[in-house]
């Protein structure tokens, strides 16, 4: 799979190659295909199981098997890139500014807050480890802000390997998992009401369907809070990622050419949120953006999960679980002292 580090700019194909190019990139389309409707159908068959997540594993098992012929490899890096920021794009209209503002100043602050010392704590730690800039970066993005989809938006602005971005959704999925378990057993220990549980789950929990998971049994406030602090928290995904790829610029400005200044599906992403927030998209359309979100989104994750080598994958060895734990960790404190202080 082709990274960022790939600062040449592709020769222009010939007229007679421009011709082909459709029938170079169909088989790469027909294994995207196959590998949302696998990832979709698991998911449906396993309640609480994320299709994000499956679309990954599957996307590794199928790169490092015999399954993916070298033939569709081009049609799938292509697939990928548009998936992913049509994707990231529609994400938008998940959320409405009215929804946001309707949480008070008090646990937008502590949002905000926590998003920002998770991200910068995690960064800290890895370096501390000595793990991989880029590998720390897309961990502390899932983390901080919505597991795989922002990894899976961050992923194009940083200088990375195919191997973190399989490495750092693994660790979202995995501590993500614990977290449905312990939320629900930490809140009454706490001393956490529903609507309080539920606020914390979505301050603190990694992906959306996890939060759903995590604050399900407190009841239905507790999920209808934890979504829409949730999906607060997916709004600070756009300057993340605009300030990383300002900082990726200025950081490898001597070194070819650089990521874009602001990626034009973060920009997209924004006016998505305004349109939500017009009203003029009606109930029965936005389920339906979402679940082609989801599919996107989880055909995404399947070509970079393709590109990724077990071996490699292996190779982060302990250092990278460390840092799963140490950024799940920071987020559930910061998250339950802000919105104890704040909120």
């Amino acid at each position: 799979m082709a990274t960022v580090n790939d600062t040449q700019p592709a020769p222009s194909p010939s007229r007679g190659q421009a011709g082909r190019a459709p029938r170079r990139l169909l088989p790469g389309l027909l294994v995207a295909g196959a590998g949302i409707a696998a990832s979709a159908a698991t998911a449906a068959a396993i309640p609480g199981l994320s299709a994000l997540t499956v679309a990954v594993v599957l996307g590794v098992l199928a790169g490092n098997t015999p399954l993916l012929p070298t033939f569709a490899r081009s049609g799938l890096e292509w697939a990928t890139r548009r998936m992913l920021r049509v994707g990231v794009v529609l994400l938008g209209l998940q959320l409405a500014v009215d929804q946001v503002l309707g949480l008070g100043a008090g646990t937008l602050l502590a949002i905000a807050l926590t998003v920002a010392v998770t991200f910068t704590g995690t960064w800290w730690l890895g370096r501390l480890l000595g793990v991989s800039r880029g590998l720390t970066i897309l961990v502390a993005t899932g983390f901080s802000i919505c597991g795989a989809s922002a990894i899976a938006a961050m992923e194009g602005v940083v200088r990375r390997k195919d191997s973190d971005v399989a490495t750092a959704i693994a660790l979202v999925t995995l501590y993500g998992s614990l977290a449905i378990v312990a939320v629900p057993l930490a809140g009454p220990v706490l001393g956490l009401g529903s609507e309080e549980l539920g606020a914390w789950a979505g301050v603190s929990v990694h992906e959306v369907a996890q939060v759903v998971a995590a604050a399900s049994p407190a009841g239905a406030a507790a999920v209808a809070t934890a979504a829409v602090v949730k999906l607060s928290r997916v709004v600070l995904l756009a300057p993340l990622v605009a300030g990383m790829s300002v900082r990726e610029r200025r950081h490898h400005a001597t070194v070819g050419r650089g990521p874009p200044l602001v990626p034009l599906f973060v920009l997209g992403f924004l006016a998505m949120i305004g349109v939500r927030s017009t009203g003029i998209v009606p109930d029965a359309g936005l389920g339906v953006v979402a679940t082609i979100t989801s599919l996107l989104l989880a055909g995404a994750l399947f070509g970079l999960g393709c590109g990724v080598r077990l071996r490699a994958l292996l190779r982060t060895g302990p250092r990278a679980l460390l840092l799963g734990l140490g950024a799940t960790l920071l987020i559930g404190a910061t998250g339950y002292v802000s919105l104890a202080v704040l909120g």
